[in-house]
């Protein structure tokens, strides 16, 4: 079964096709010798080197871990997993930025351009 979902990216609207199937997940482990790392440096940085793999990528869910927020937010689905894991993993999130040994966690989807 493959999922058919539309994004925009890039300003243009492209149609991503996921396979459910497929469990291909990177995982990048980052460390930033930096105490004062912000979110939004960090998140600038998991952009950065998820855009050396793939030209075309989305952040789908985060977890800042110092302050324990996420996104998204709301319940999703009845798993026993955060809300912001399961979301991003049924979506096809493929690359997984840690910052800091979770200091900051960016769930990211890498679309290979065709």
């Amino acid at each position: 079964m493959t999922e058919n979902i539309k994004w925009i990216i890039q300003g243009k609207m492209v149609q991503i096709f996921s396979n459910p199937g497929n469990t291909s997940h990177e995982v990048i482990e980052e460390t930033v010798d930096d105490p004062y790392l912000s979110f939004q440096q960090a998140e600038a940085l998991a952009k950065k080197i998820a855009q050396k793999r793939c030209k075309s990528c989305m952040i789908l869910s985060w977890k800042n871990g110092k302050t324990g927020e996420f996104y998204p937010t709301r319940e999703c689905g009845t798993q026993k997993k955060p809300a912001w894991i399961y979301y991003a993993q049924v979506r096809g999130a493929n690359l997984t930025i840690n910052i800091n040994d979770g200091e900051y966690i960016f769930m990211i989807l890498t679309i290979e351009d065709v």
